[in-house]
Formats: structure tokens, C-alpha cells, sequence
């Protein structure tokens, strides 16, 4: 019995120690060029430089209005169902920090030096040079082409990537699980089963309100018409999680179902599928809130504040690949003071998590691309 445990002590949890890093270590591979190929692709598509700038204007402040309802709404109930009170997690004391102030927020996600964001992984400002490198390539005309043939070819190059990495998935997230629960106990995992609730709730909120009502009151549709024709991608979210995977099957549905253009859902869409994280920013604020309340860190007002602010701009650089969402997770949890140790505790059900996360993703996508496509004058 004793040789037992110290064979599970000392070989069997070190090694899956190891093979739960190396998944994650795999899954932070792929954002910075998957995020950088998609962007420039997503920014170009379009061709027209002032369709681009008009339907670009309305879809990114579509995609940020609702991103901050979803935060909005997993910190509601983040502090109804309190899911990390009782939890109660030795190692980490205090109280979380104040958040930056917005105007430093916003100059840093200007990349000074693009080669050292790129580097560094710093997700904003590399979205923010991919931005302004897919319009510029798109206003030189001919001379551009060969630059976003190239990205094109990179981005469908790095989907392929992710469907092999995800290969790994089943072992990677077994994993983390069975570390998480060596680490601190069976016990551990019940109060999970409230951060699943919360987060499951949230995302039924953010369609059954927001989606529901962005369609009736500009699209002048039923929601049932909407999620009828959006039903497949929404499935196949859910089961793949993987925004930038469902994207062929995100336009189909839009284009053939809802009588969006190509015109439209060929830049929305893809964008959406790159910075547009509801679900995922809704997941952060409930999970900031769970680690906060089982290390027992108290969260002011003026914290969860910032948790809602970096929350938005984490969600935008959120890449459409399963697990991503653990990674820029970190982010927001560093942001607000709170151990980052806490992503030990997420990580084990972050895979339950991710297929609800993903699913309002994409719907938050299709969704936005239907509200844009009617306010150009597309008829449906």
C-alpha cells in the first residue's frame, strides 16, 4: 500500500504534472499567429476601405457592448452563488489591488515596438498591428495581395494546427483534473459544480436577453427565427469548442439560413470569431470571483471594476482555439491581485466550461453579424 502511494506521489502526479503543461503549453503556441493571420485576413476581407470602416466601426462597438454585458453578468452572479465561499484555500492572503487606470489601459494596447508584442505575446497590441497591417495592406491595392494571400494561407495553416493539438485534449484536460485533485483533495471538486451553474446560467442570459433582444429590435425578427437558422454552428460550438474551427459552418448558417451577405459575414464573422468572446469574458468574471472567494481575498467594488474592464480587452484577445480562454484567464487574475495558482482550480473543469463559453461565442458572432447586415440595408 505505502509503495502504492509513493509510486502515485512521486512518478504518476509529477508525470501528469507534466503532461497537463505541455497541453497548455501547446495551446499557448498557437494564439499569437493564429490571432495575428486571422486579424489581418478578417480586416481585409471586405476590400471597400470605407465599407470597412463603416461596417468595422458597428461591428467592433457591437462586439464590446455586448462583451461588457456578459462580464456584467458573470459578476452578478459570481456574488449571488458566491461558488468559492467555503472553499477556503491556505497559501494566499490579502486583498486584490486596484485596477489601472483607463487611459493607461488604453496606451497599452498601442504596440510601440510590434516585433516585441509579437515576441511577448502581448495579445492587445498585436491585435491592434494586425488591425491597422489588414487595412493598410487592403488601401495599397494590387501591391497587397501577396501579403494577404500569405496571411490567408497562414491562418487556414493554424486551424490546422489547432484541430491536431486538440487531438491531445482528452489526455491533456484528464490531466489537470487528476492534479487538481491530488493537490487538494476529492473534495475540492463539489464547489465546482457551482461555477458551472453560474457560468451556464450567465451564457443562457446573454441569449435568452441580449441576443434575443439585439435581433427583435433591429432585425425586427423573432428570436426563434434566429436560433432555428443558427442552430447547427451553435451544436457544433458546443461540441468542438473552437470558435475559429465552427467558422465555415458560422457562415453557412448566416449566409443561407439568416440571407446575410458574403460581403458581410466575411468580415464579421471572422473578426467576431478572433476578438468577439462573450461567453469567455462572462466565464472570466465568474472565475475571478471564485478564486478571490476560495483564497479568500475580498474583491471591492472598485476591483471588480477592473476585473470588468481587463475582462473586455482579455476577451478580445481571446483566440478562437479550446483552452484559450484558461490562458487570458491569467491575465485578468494578475491584473486584480489574485493568485495566479487559482488557475489550478479552473483548470479541471475548464473543458465543461469551455463547450458552454464557446457556444455563446459563436452565437454572439452570428448574432452581431445579422444586427450589422440589417443596418446596411440588407433585407431578410
Amino acid at each position: 500500500m505505502q509503495q502504492s502511494s509513493t509510486f502515485i506521489s512521486n512518478f504518476l502526479i509529477p508525470l501528469l504534472d507534466l503532461i497537463g503543461k505541455i497541453f497548455l503549453g501547446l495551446l499557448k503556441m498557437l494564439i499569437v499567429p493564429l490571432v495575428f493571420a486571422s486579424i489581418i485576413t478578417g480586416a481585409a476581407s471586405i476590400g471597400d476601405p470605407k465599407v470597412l470602416g463603416r461596417i468595422g466601426v458597428k461591428t467592433i462597438f457591437l462586439y464590446l457592448s455586448t462583451t461588457v454585458v456578459a462580464i456584467f453578468f458573470g459578476l452578478i452572479l459570481g456574488n449571488i452563488i458566491q461558488p468559492g465561499v467555503g472553499l477556503s484555500i491556505e497559501g494566499a492572503a490579502g486583498e486584490a489591488k486596484a485596477a489601472a487606470g483607463m487611459v493607461d489601459v488604453l496606451m497599452g494596447i498601442i504596440p510601440v515596438n510590434p516585433l516585441q508584442a509579437l515576441v511577448s505575446g502581448s495579445m492587445l497590441q498585436i491585435i491592434v498591428f494586425a488591425l491597422f497591417l489588414g487595412v493598410s495592406a487592403t488601401l495599397i491595392g494590387e501591391k497587397g495581395k501577396a501579403f494577404l494571400k500569405f496571411n490567408e494561407s497562414l491562418a487556414e495553416t493554424m486551424y490546422k494546427m489547432t484541430g491536431i493539438v486538440m487531438k491531445f485534449a482528452p489526455l491533456g484536460i484528464l490531466a489537470l483534473i487528476a492534479v487538481t485533485a491530488a493537490k487538494y483533495g476529492p473534495a475540492v471538486l463539489a464547489p465546482f459544480a457551482k461555477v458551472i451553474f453560474a457560468v451556464y446560467i450567465g451564457c443562457a442570459l446573454q441569449a435568452a436577453l441580449v441576443y434575443s433582444g439585439l435581433i427583435m429590435a433591429f432585425v425586427k425578427k423573432s428570436p426563434l427565427w434566429f436560433f432555428s437558422g443558427v442552430k447547427e454552428a451553435m451544436l457544433a460550438a458546443f461540441v468542438t469548442r473552437s470558435s475559429s474551427a465552427v467558422l465555415p459552418i458560422s457562415m453557412r448558417n448566416v449566409q443561407e439560413n439568416l440571407g446575410v451577405s458574403e460581403k458581410v459575414s466575411s468580415f464579421v464573422l471572422p473578426l467576431g470569431a478572433t476578438i468577439n468572446m462573450d461567453g469567455t469574458a462572462l466565464y472570466q468574471g465568474v472565475c475571478a470571483l471564485f478564486v478571490a472567494q476560495a483564497f479568500g481575498i475580498p474583491l471591492s467594488m472598485g476591483a471588480q471594476a477592473g476585473i470588468l474592464i481587463t475582462a473586455t480587452l482579455a476577451s478580445i484577445g481571446t483566440a478562437g482555439v479550446p483552452g484559450a480562454g484558461l490562458i487570458m484567464l491569467s491575465m485578468v487574475l494578475t491584473s486584480a491581485g489574485l493568485p495566479i495558482e487559482g488557475i489550478g482550480l479552473v483548470a479541471g473543469i475548464d473543458a465543461v466550461l469551455d463547450m458552454a463559453r464557446t457556444s455563446i461565442n459563436v452565437t454572439g458572432d452570428m448574432c452581431v453579424s445579422a444586427v450589422v447586415a440589417r443596418t446596411e440595408g440588407e433585407k431578410f
